[in-house]
């Protein structure tokens, strides 16, 4: 006679089976961590999404309807290029969301202002605009915006929780 109990092979494989499943379950996924820098690529038509130097996120974009070179004056519809800050956010824009885009910098303005015109401006990343869902997929094969730089909707909501505001964005030719 032994000194312990004898577990039956039901009661063991039972225990087994309710122990496993919390040790096979995968850790929880946190979400990814807030960006600390935005950089697009006009000629590659891409806008990557950078904690510590590593791209976290990339998308494709739509941008400028004029890609000849960076923004020089209100109308133009050419994306700007440079170094600018996410200054602010729009929940209700005519484009599902936007992050506005600090352009025009210093340089900007005064470039715009030696070549005797306004520099424009209400430059954002935005999503689609309203009644154009149906575009996500495809949105950014043409070059369609004012100048902004374009995503669809659901990656637009997905930046707006990524990027904080002050979040430096370079645009890069």
């Amino acid at each position: 006679m032994t000194k312990y109990p004898r577990i039956g092979f039901l009661t063991l494989l039972l225990s087994f089976l309710v122990a496993a499943p919390s040790q096979a379950a995968p850790p929880p996924t946190s979400p990814p961590p807030a960006v600390d820098r935005v950089v697009v690529l006009k000629g590659a038509k891409v806008m990557e999404l950078l904690k510590n130097g590593q791209v976290i996120r990339s998308y494709r974009v739509a941008l400028g309807r004029n890609t000849a070179g960076p923004k020089r004056k209100a109308g133009d519809c050419r994306t700007p290029e440079g170094i600018y800050l996410i200054d602010r956010r729009n929940g209700k824009s005519a484009f599902h969301k936007s992050l506005h885009i600090s352009y025009p910098n210093n340089a900007d303005a005064a470039t715009a202002r030696n070549e005797g015109h306004s520099p424009g401006g209400n430059i954002a990343i935005h999503g689609l605009p309203k009644g154009f869902d149906d575009l996500e997929d495809i949105h950014y094969r043409k070059n369609w915006t004012k100048g902004c730089i374009a995503v669809n909707n659901r990656e637009i909501d997905e930046i707006w929780k990524l990027v904080p505001d002050g979040t430096p964005v370079e645009i890069r030719p």
